[in-house]
């Protein structure tokens, strides 16, 4: 055989070079350790950001059959694919890998000088080193808050640091999506709102197939409480979908004219449902057709305030509160940038001081949307809602006794704190500095003791809030590299992405990576029992969203049924308020008496029922002191409940179950001018 050329010696040596860098290009990413299993991909993107923990996740239930880990109540992966396209640079997760998923708008090229929501946001002049991967220069950082902080191999991080649930909130909003100048796409919140569902989906593939295929992997979108159980028994992450946007189901309104119906509700919810969505907010920022947002304070509030104006014709109004709850104060610092976009001769009105409780409450189109959740067995999140429309969606949640009542994030009063967890709710605060956040905790720790329930917290990542910066490498007690999770199973180093490595305690809670090394700090700042609360936070959320999926609505029995009262209202020949209008299931008619104190309502049940709870929805004229009264003949009385501290709305009275066949609520002592006035009595043996 003749011997090989020269030339064909150098080819094959270019070949084989050609093949090697091929190889190299196509090989997994460097791992932090050389372990491998279950919780290890077989291939991940290369190159790719670190996620610099060893150790097996913890799997199963403690010694009584609960979950373990953290919850994440408040998340926004997607939120990059909301508001046009353009205010949250970068994606969580790219078929093309890290450069092309971390990389800044093209707009803040060369310097960032067209950073315009950056600079809004932050202050300064908004330059920065758009550059991300590989040197990560300015970004993501604790005060940059357009640059995406949820990259896939982050969230991974924080799953193996211990966290089991993550609620991931779709976000947008149409009139900051429609005032920015850069956009690539329309600003119609439900289409946004599909899109970020659909890219949730699509990250949970693209994990799956770094696993294997389909089911595989650790991002486990969930639907019902019982699949997010067995997905935290395996030792993975249960990621639920919810909804925080202005203007649901273009419930938007014009002068105080709502644009949209009952129908266009029942079609959203059922979408969304759908979609996999299991708990979502009725407003958020602005005042839409189902309810009045609790304000933004400061610049920010101002700004938030133009835009209010924008999408409703309205500025937000303001009264004196009406009970010891109140909404954030207003504020009135000037906002330059946003104030332009009000047109000519039209600026942000001032508020008195004294006024601190939005006008505007859950409407009725609010209501029905809240009821059409509690149909579908959906969570109720009450932060944003101004107290009115708080106050009303507790009275509603409570005549029911239905438990899915949610606190993600720290803007519900927390004065109601008591009430969401008597109904069963779960709370969760914002991720604030670990001082500030221990210190909240420790404020509400005897209320957890009471109703035996866990905490959670709510990152609100590439949701514009901000997050806690360093204590400083100078501290006395700052985390040390490397420290061992909640549970005692990982071991959690630095985390390195490309030629940046990201210390707590000189970087802060730059990115989602670092959920770890805050519950550390956590656990320096505020002790281990705070840690313990958080850890207990799975089985908490869980229980609250099974007991709303089990919930059963109990029978009213008194509905259609027979009623008489003292007296009748008449002063209008074509308006009834007779008795009966109190048990006929609308709540557009009402049973209203004369105008003086003694009068009662009285509901005949046809037979001897065990009687355990009713609900007095009043009219504007309502009883500040009554009585509810029982009977087996009618004429009898034993008085079951009582009060003289009645404020009106929606009241729920509970007592220990008696038989009787006749009802009356006998009003003693009126709280207006006008008589007694009942839109709906409700009875039922639960």
């Amino acid at each position: 055989m003749a011997r090989p050329s020269h030339s064909r010696h150098r080819l094959i040596a270019v070949l084989s070079l050609l093949l090697a860098l091929v190889a190299m290009a196509l090989a997994p990413a460097p791992r932090a350790s050389a372990e491998t299993g279950w919780w290890t991909p077989s291939a991940r993107p290369a190159p790719d950001s670190g996620i610099n923990v060893t150790g097996e996740p913890f799997k199963g239930t403690d010694a009584q059959g609960h979950v373990r880990g953290f919850v994440d109540a408040h998340d926004h992966l997607m939120a990059n694919e909301g508001f046009g396209g353009r205010l949250i640079c970068g994606k969580p997760f790219s078929e093309l890998g890290v450069a092309d998923a971390l990389k800044d708008c093209p707009e803040h090229y060369p310097d960032g000088t067209l950073a315009i929501f950056d600079f809004i946001t932050k202050g300064g002049d908004g330059k920065h080193d758009p550059v991300g991967w590989p040197t990560f220069q300015d970004w993501p950082a604790h005060d940059s808050l357009t640059h995406q902080q949820n990259y896939y191999a982050w969230v991974e991080r924080a799953w193996r640091g211990g966290e089991r649930v993550l609620v991931n909130d779709l976000v947008t909003n149409g009139v900051i999506c429609s005032v920015y100048f850069f956009k690539d796409r329309g600003c119609d919140e439900m289409t946004a709102i599909r899109l970020e569902a659909q890219k949730t989906y699509d990250m949970q593939a693209y994990i799956d197939k770094m696993y294997g295929g389909p089911g595989k992997g650790w991002f486990r979108i969930v639907t019902d409480s019982g699949q997010a159980r067995e997905v935290i028994r395996q030792g993975k992450l249960a990621v639920v979908l919810g909804v925080e946007t202005s203007e649901p189901f273009g419930c938007k309104q014009i002068l105080d004219v709502a644009q949209c119906s009952k129908a266009d509700i029942d079609r959203g919810l059922d979408e969304l449902y759908g979609l996999g969505v299991r708990s979502m907010f009725l407003c958020h920022k602005f005042d839409n057709a189902l309810c009045g947002v609790r304000f933004d304070e400061g610049a920010l509030g101002t700004a938030i305030n133009v835009g209010q104006f924008l999408s409703t014709g309205t500025f937000w109004q303001t009264e004196a509160c009406a009970g010891p709850q109140h909404d954030n104060p207003i504020g009135l610092a000037a906002a330059p940038a946003a104030e332009q976009q009000l047109p000519q001769g039209v600026a942000v009105p001032a508020y008195a001081g004294g006024a601190q409780c939005n006008t505007r409450g859950l409407t009725d189109l609010g209501e029905y949307a809240v009821r059409g959740m509690m149909q579908r067995k959906m969570m109720l999140e009450v932060d944003h809602m101004s107290v009115k429309a708080a106050g009303r969606a507790f009275d509603i949640l409570e005549s029911a006794s239905y438990p899915g009542v949610l606190s993600s994030h720290s803007w519900m009063d927390s004065a109601w704190t008591e009430r969401l967890y008597k109904l069963g709710g779960f709370a969760a605060q914002y991720m604030s500095g670990a001082e500030a956040f221990s210190a909240e905790a420790r404020r509400t720790d005897a209320l957890r003791d009471k109703y035996q329930v866990g905490y959670g917290y709510g990152t609100d990542m590439n949701g514009v809030g901000g997050w806690p910066g360093p204590r400083g490498a100078d501290t006395p007690n700052p985390v040390k590299y490397p420290f061992r999770s909640t549970d005692g199973g990982s071991l959690i180093d630095r985390q390195t992405a490309g030629q940046r490595t990201w210390d707590l305690n000189t970087d802060g809670a730059a990115h989602y990576g670092l959920v770890p090394d805050w519950i550390e700090d956590i656990r320096l700042v505020g002790g281990q029992d705070v840690v313990d609360d958080l850890f207990r936070g799975a089985e908490s959320y869980l229980h609250t969203w099974g007991a709303s999926e089990n919930h059963r609505a109990g029978v009213n029995l008194a509905a259609g049924a027979s009623a008489s009262a003292s007296t009748a209202e008449w002063w209008n020949p074509f308006v009834s308020f007779a008795p009966g209008r109190a048990v006929d299931g609308d709540p557009g008619t009402r049973w209203a008496s004369e105008w003086s104190d003694d009068q009662w309502l009285r509901i005949d049940l046809g037979s001897s029922q065990l009687v355990r709870r009713v609900t007095l929805d009043w009219e504007r004229a309502y009883g500040r002191a009554y009585r509810v009264e029982l009977s087996a003949d009618g004429v009898n009385w034993t008085t079951a409940w009582s009060t003289d501290t009645g404020d009106g709305g929606l009241d729920t009275v509970r007592f220990a179950g008696a038989p009787a066949r006749y009802v009356r609520v006998h009003g003693l002592q009126r709280g207006t001018q006008w008589g007694y006035s009942l839109r709906e009595v409700g009875i039922y043996s639960t």
